[in-house]
C-alpha cells in the first residue's frame, strides 16, 4: 500500500513509518519535527513566528483580527506540497488539528486528503475533542484536567487543552468526524473515551522500534540514577510537580541516589541523558504508558508512569512487575520509591518484564500489521 501520515506527537509516526516499511509499504510522513523534539519527517514544515518579535506580532494579530499567523503559514507551506499529498491508499491524521494547526485553517485540508485519496483515518493519540470532553465530565477517577479541577493551575494554564471543548474545535471535531473512515486509539487513555461510538476501529498500541532501543539496563547499583524529564509546557499536566515533591523528600533522607533532571530537550539528546538511569519518571494522570514511557521500558528501565487496574486487566499483568503505576500521590510515589530503593534486585526484574511486554505488545512490525489489519477491515467494507 501506498500510505500518509500526517503529524507526530513522540515518535509514534516514526516508528510506525519504519514497521509499515518493513512489510514492505510505500510511506511518507508530512509532519512539524514537533517543536524542540525535532522529530524528522520526510515532508517537514517549519513552524514560524515562534519566538522574538515575530511571536509578539503573532499574538497581537491574533488579539485585534483573530487569524492565527502560524497556522495560515503552516498552510501555506502544505499548498506547496500539494501534489505531493494525493494518490494514496491510506492517509492517516495524528490528530484533528495536527502540527499546530487552527481549524479553520486545516479543515480544508481534511477535505482535500478525503477527496485525493482512497481512504482517510484519524488517531486518537493525545488531546483531542473526544478524550477532553470525556476527562471534564470527570468520568475517569484522575486525568490530566485532575489539576485544573484541584485549582492548581489557571485555566490560561490549560488552553492547550480545554481549547478543543470550544465552539470552533468541537464543530472542527464533528466535521473530521463526518469525513474520516474510522478512528483508532493508540492507549487506554483514548480507547476508554472512545469505546462505543460507532465510528471507532479498535486499539492498536503505540509502536515502538526496539530495534534502535537496546536491552540495556545498568549494570552498577551503586547509587541508583532516577531520571525526571520535563516539558515545560506539560508541567502540571503531566504531574511533574508531584514527582518534583517526591524527589525533595528523597534529597532530605540522604540516600545513596542520583536524581537527573532534565527539560525540554529534543528528544536525540532526551534519549542519551537517561541511558546511565535504573528509574525514569514519566507521567502521573495516565492510566496506560505513554510513548517516552514504552521507549525507556524497552531499554530495561523502571518507569513510573500509566499502569492502572484496567491495563492490567487488558493485557493480564500483575502489579508492579511491567511498569510502576504512579498514583497522584507524593507520600504514595515516595513509598514506592523507597520499596525499589530498598530492594534493588526488583529493577532488573521489572526492566527484563518491561523489555518483554514491549516486544510482545510494541512492536513495531507487529503493531504496523494490526494497522494494516484496521485499514484493510475499513477499505472492504
Amino acid at each position: 500500500m501506498k500510505i500518509l501520515l500526517i503529524g507526530e506527537y513522540s515518535r509514534l509516526h516514526n516508528s510506525l513509518k519504519e514497521g509499515l516499511q518493513q512489510l514492505g509499504h510505500e510511506v511518507t510522513l508530512v509532519a512539524t519535527g514537533d517543536y524542540f523534539k525535532k522529530f524528522p519527517a520526510d515532508i517537514l514544515l517549519q513552524p514560524n513566528y515562534q519566538h522574538g518579535w515575530g511571536h509578539r506580532w503573532k499574538v497581537l494579530v491574533y488579539r485585534c483580527f483573530g487569524i492565527d499567523l502560524r497556522s495560515r503559514d503552516l498552510s501555506k507551506q502544505l499548498k506547496k506540497h500539494a501534489a505531493s499529498l494525493k494518490g494514496y491508499d491510506v492517509v492517516q491524521l495524528i490528530n484533528e488539528c495536527p502540527m499546530g494547526m487552527q481549524p479553520a485553517d486545516f479543515l480544508p485540508w481534511v477535505s482535500f486528503l478525503k477527496k485525493h485519496n482512497r481512504s482517510l483515518f484519524l488517531l486518537s493519540c493525545g488531546t483531542d475533542h473526544h478524550s477532553v470532553a470525556y476527562a471534564f465530565q470527570k468520568k475517569f477517577r484522575y486525568s490530566i484536567l485532575t489539576p485544573f479541577f484541584e485549582g492548581k493551575v489557571a485555566k490560561k494554564t490549560f488552553a492547550p487543552a480545554l481549547k478543543y471543548l470550544s465552539e470552533a474545535y468541537t464543530k472542527h471535531h464533528h466535521s473530521v468526524l463526518k469525513l474520516v473512515d474510522g478512528v483508532i486509539a493508540s492507549d487506554l487513555d483514548y480507547h476508554i473515551p472512545w469505546k462505543g461510538h460507532p465510528q471507532y476501529l479498535g486499539m492498536v498500541p503505540n509502536p515502538v522500534n526496539t530495534d534502535k532501543l537496546p536491552f540495556d539496563p545498568p549494570s552498577e547499583k551503586n547509587p541508583i540514577v532516577i531520571f525526571h524529564g520535563i516539558n515545560r509546557g506539560n508541567y502540571y499536566k503531566k504531574g511533574n510537580d508531584l514527582f518534583e515533591a517526591a524527589l525533595d523528600q528523597l534529597r532530605k533522607k540522604q540516600l545513596p541516589i542520583e536524581i537527573i533532571t532534565v527539560e525540554d530537550l529534543p528528544y536525540a539528546e532526551y534519549i542519551k541523558k537517561y541511558q546511565k538511569a535504573h528509574i525514569l519518571l514519566d507521567q502521573v494522570y495516565a492510566y496506560d504508558q505513554g510513548y517516552n514511557a514504552l521507549e525507556a521500558m524497552a531499554q530495561g528501565k523502571v518507569v513510573f508512569t500509566g499502569a492502572e487496574k484496567e491495563w492490567l486487566t487488558y493485557y493480564n499483568l500483575s502489579e508492579n512487575t511491567v511498569a510502576i503505576n504512579a498514583l497522584p500521590d507524593v507520600d504514595a510515589l515516595v513509598g514506592a520509591l523507597l520499596e525499589l530503593l530498598e530492594n534493588p534486585d526488583r529493577l532488573e526484574q521489572i526492566g527484563a518484564a518491561a523489555r518483554s511486554f514491549i516486544e510482545k505488545e510494541h512492536h513495531y512490525v507487529h503493531v504496523a500489521e494490526r494497522y494494516c489489519s484496521l485499514w484493510q477491515q475499513a477499505l472492504d467494507n
